[in-house]
């Protein structure tokens, strides 16, 4: 940080006066409308901020005594006015554009998990601001077109002079009567009211892809309203909502379902067929299928959203015992337990049980 007696331009031991002196000569040196552009500004800030320290006797005591500056080199403390007053104006110089960016706008658009499987395109309605048919975003009457502001006369600036430290300055501030846009709606368009823009209702196609995710946010550029006077468009953001499915979950990019397996296939073995979001496919329950089994089908899961190819779809197994038997079907399972008696139902060692690995 440069020295604040270097910056003012005068010695250590400079009086208040000398000080107060060599400040106003370099500020009015500085003033915009005699030195402008970015260099000058900076030049001023750091006078500033060294008149600030050194104008305070113990703020520069507490510098010339080798402490840390108490204004941190940063903000203004009192003299931020006289800063506002310099350049409060310079820094938007000119008319400011009547046109604005358009807001964005939030959508939620629900999908079934068969969609987020192959993805989907969606026709999605939109209540928002669009260009102006008539006035094409110019906000006149057509024929018509705006007027140069006879107050600033196109300025968008209206320059005033008031006494401050320094003496009588020229401050700039936003004309009123067009509002610092240098130029006014003398005939405005019927249809928007000099808006340039009217509310409608409009169809978005959206090609959602597929292994999207519950609660994923999309962003469609340039979707969202129209701005002020025909200024550039917002952005459009899509939350995607994925319904629950009856029989199909998901886990990454694999599906999950649970096949209920009659007690008799289960010991048997056997073959059974499954409705998929592919179609009908064949699985194998083999001979001794236990509640828990998990069979793998490659490939017909959810597609992937980043990479390539599909996830599985995993199939669990749960073994339905009987609970309503008739007299000949009893008969039959007291056959098989008579055949089956070095069958006998016993505990088994905790490492080996359905509470095996689960914590206390």
């Amino acid at each position: 940080m440069a020295d604040h007696y270097e910056v003012l331009g005068v010695e250590r031991d400079a009086s208040a006066d000398q000080i107060k002196k060599a400040y106003r000569k370099l500020a009015r040196e500085l003033h915009p409308d005699v030195n402008p552009g970015a260099d000058s500004e900076e030049r001023f800030k750091a006078v500033t901020h060294a008149y600030e320290v050194l104008s305070d006797s113990d703020s520069r005591r507490q510098y010339d005594m080798g402490g840390q500056d108490p204004f941190g080199g940063s903000g203004f403390g009192g003299f931020g006015d006289i800063f506002d007053t310099f350049f409060g104006g310079a820094a938007q110089r000119g008319p400011r554009s009547r046109a604005e960016r358009g807001q964005d706008a939030l959508l939620r658009v629900e999908m079934t998990l068969e969609e987020v499987v192959f993805g989907a395109e969606k026709s999605i309605e939109v209540d928002t601001a669009v260009l102006c048919g008539t006035c094409e975003g110019s906000c006149c009457r057509p024929g018509t077109s705006m007027t140069v502001c006879d107050v600033c006369r196109g300025a968008g600036q209206i320059q005033r002079q008031v006494r401050s430290l320094l003496g009588n300055v020229m401050t700039s501030q936003a004309c009123g009567a067009c509002r610092g846009f240098g130029q006014v709606i003398a005939d405005p368009c019927v249809d928007c009211r000099g808006q340039g823009r009217v509310r409608a209702r409009r169809s978005i196609d959206l090609a959602v892809p597929a292994g999207v995710e519950d609660g994923l946010r999309l962003q469609l550029s340039g979707q969202g309203e129209v701005g002020f006077a025909g200024g550039p468009n917002g952005d459009l953001y899509v939350d995607i909502a994925v319904e629950a499915h009856d029989v199909f979950g998901r886990a990454g990019d694999d599906l999950t379902a649970t096949v209920e397996v009659p007690l008799h296939d289960a010991v048997l073995g056997g073959f059974a067929k499954i409705q998929t979001f592919d179609g009908e496919i064949e699985i194998e329950v083999a001979s001794g299928q236990q509640t828990g089994d998990v069979l793998t089908v490659k490939g017909k899961g959810i597609t992937r959203l980043r990479g390539s190819g599909r996830g599985d779809l995993k199939i669990a197994f749960q073994v339905v015992t009987p609970t309503k038997l008739d007299s000949k079907q009893k008969e039959l399972f007291r056959s098989l337990a008579k055949l089956r008696k070095s069958d006998s139902i016993k505990l088994v060692k905790h490492h080996q049980g359905f509470f095996a690995g689960k914590r206390r």
